[in-house]
């Protein structure tokens, strides 16, 4: 492996760099947008349950609060809850937009290594041919070795560049997926928390 490492050039090291740091950021997101983590299933009805019974304390919200995403945007809305219903969903909103950034985290990243290793590779490539053509312009086509030498730099960085490419888009499009939808959720669970509190729905969890 490192053998091949060196023969792809410097440009190896980059790519290299890219590819740790893109595994870095796909396992956090793995973990940090898990279902269970940003939407607790039955976190509404658990919620409600304390408001409607008067059990709800100061330190219960922060405890919710702080728990989940899903959490923060609850309690934005509980807080505003007595000042209308436009007030209330104006909370949510506010406290939705720093929740979505916050999931949103590290994607572009994501994305702009997807975008560069293969440009590096490409690079690679160049860099590569013209090693060869300067072989060929200063001692002929008879040095098999030095020509191999190039075409394999070239080849390496270029299959490395798109190794670390293809799966770091597939995530990244995955993340932005999964974002969306977690976001959807939160948004229904929201919209719910806002009738019932209004008496505008019947309590239905499901």
């Amino acid at each position: 492996m490192f053998e091949l490492i060196r023969a792809g050039g410097w440009l190896m090291v980059p790519i290299i760099g890219c590819s740790i740091l893109a595994l870095a950021i796909i396992t956090e997101r793995f973990i940090s947008l898990r279902d269970s983590r940003v939407v607790p299933k039955g976190l509404l009805a658990q919620v409600w349950e304390l408001v409607r019974s008067g059990d709800m304390t100061p330190e219960q919200m922060r405890s919710i609060k702080h728990e989940s995403p899903l959490g923060s945007i609850v309690v934005a809305g509980l807080n505003s809850s007595a000042h209308g219903r436009e007030v209330m969903k104006e909370s949510i909103q506010e406290a939705a937009t720093l929740v979505v950034h916050e999931l949103e985290r590290f994607l572009n990243s994501l994305g702009t290594i997807a975008a560069i290793t293969p440009l590096l590779g490409l690079l690679g490539t160049v860099i590569g041919m013209i090693k060869v053509f300067t072989e060929i312009m200063m001692q002929g086509t008879g040095n098999a070795n030095v020509l191999a030498g190039g075409i394999s730099e070239a080849l390496i960085t270029t299959a490395a560049g798109l190794s670390v490419a293809i799966p770091t888009l597939v995530l990244h499009r995955y993340f932005q997926r999964k974002v969306d939808t977690l976001v959807l959720t939160m948004e229904q669970e929201s919209i719910k928390l806002v009738e019932i509190v209004h008496g505008e729905r019947d309590v239905d969890f499901r």
